[in-house]
């Protein structure tokens, strides 16, 4: 989920009724997104994480495919990694100096 701040609990109670709001609420399991990084860009890096540390050979059958990638699943949500954001506002002035434009004194 996003950081905007209509994408709360409270705004099930504005478009249902409140029983049906709260039957809604109460499903929900909600993880915002990092402020200095976005879901996407996490998704992304586990699937390439996962893409190099499982499916980097063939694979006969969509058994083992299954079995293995639940194994790496299960290895992956052990270890509760973050992610290590190294984009720095410093790189990207260097990265995006267009819309970064230097001052003139």
């Amino acid at each position: 989920m996003d950081n905007l701040n209509t994408h709360t609990p409270a705004s099930l109670y504005e478009a249902f009724e409140p029983a049906e709001a709260k039957r809604l609420a109460d499903k929900l399991d909600i993880h915002p997104t990092p402020k200095h990084g976005s879901w996407l860009n996490i998704a992304e890096i586990e699937l390439s994480v996962l893409a190099r540390q499982c499916l980097d050979r063939r694979i006969d059958s969509l058994a083992t495919l299954t079995h293995e990638v639940a194994a790496w699943q299960a290895d992956q949500n052990a270890s509760q990694r973050g992610v290590d954001w190294r984009f720095s506002t410093a790189d990207a002035r260097v990265k995006l100096k267009r819309l970064y434009p230097s001052r003139l004194t």
